[in-house]
C-alpha cells in the first residue's frame, strides 16, 4: 500500500484483535495477509499499551510451520534457540538481517540473469514466478529495501491478494511442469 504508516491492530482483554482502520475484528490469518500484501502492522495491547507485534508475528510463523509450510530448517531453529542463551545474541539480529538482504539480492540477480539467458524465461508463467519470488523475499525480510538504499530505486509494484493467489497457482503449474521434465 502507498500508506507507510503501520496498520494499527488493538488486542482487547478478550484477546480479540481489532483493526482500527476498518473497525472490525481480524484473525492471525488476516494479519498475515496484510503483511503479504506489503503492509506493516503494529499490534498493541489496549489495556497496557504494550507492543505485541513481535509475539504475534512469531505466532503466525509457528502456525505456518506447524501446518507443513516449513521455511525454517530444524538446524536454523535450533541455532536460533541457542542464540537466546549465548552471549552472541546481540549480533544475531544484525546477522539475520544481513543474511536476508544477501539472499534477496542474490536471488533477484539470479532471476534477472535467468530472464536473460535461461531457456525457462520463455516458459509461460515465468514472470509470475519472478513476482512470487519477489513477494516471498519481501515477506521474509519484512519489506526492507536494499541496503544501502540505491539512488533511483522505485517503489515496488503493489501486489494484491488476488495477484498472490494467481501467482501461487502459476507457481504450482510451473513446479508440476518442471517435475514432469525431470522424469
Amino acid at each position: 500500500m502507498a500508506d507507510d504508516t503501520p496498520l494499527l491492530i488493538k488486542r482487547y482483554a478478550s484477546r480479540r484483535l481489532y483493526n482500527t482502520e476498518t473497525s472490525d475484528y481480524v484473525t492471525l490469518e488476516n494479519i498475515a495477509g496484510f503483511i503479504r500484501e506489503g503492509r506493516e502492522v503494529q499490534i498493541i495491547d489496549l489495556k497496557s499499551g504494550d507492543d505485541l507485534t513481535r509475539q504475534y508475528l512469531l505466532q503466525i510463523i509457528a502456525e505456518h510451520e506447524s501446518k507443513g509450510d516449513s521455511v525454517l530448517p530444524i538446524n536454523v531453529l535450533t541455532d536460533l534457540v541457542r542464540s537466546y542463551t549465548s552471549s552472541a545474541n546481540s549480533v544475531v539480529p544484525q546477522f539475520l538481517a544481513m543474511s536476508f538482504e544477501m539472499l534477496r539480492d542474490g536471488q533477484s540477480k539470479m532471476m534477472e540473469n535467468m530472464g536473460k539467458i535461461h531457456p525457462m524465461a520463455s516458459m509461460p508463467g515465468f514472470e509470475a514466478m519472478q513476482a512470487q519470488q519477489a513477494a516471498f523475499l519481501k515477506a521474509m525480510t519484512g519489506g526492507m529495501g536494499p541496503w544501502p538504499p540505491q539512488k533511483g530505486d522505485e517503489a515496488p509494484k503493489e501486489t494484491t491478494g488476488e495477484d498472490l493467489n494467481e501467482i501461487k497457482s502459476q507457481l504450482a503449474d510451473l513446479q508440476a511442469k518442471l517435475a514432469r521434465m525431470n522424469k
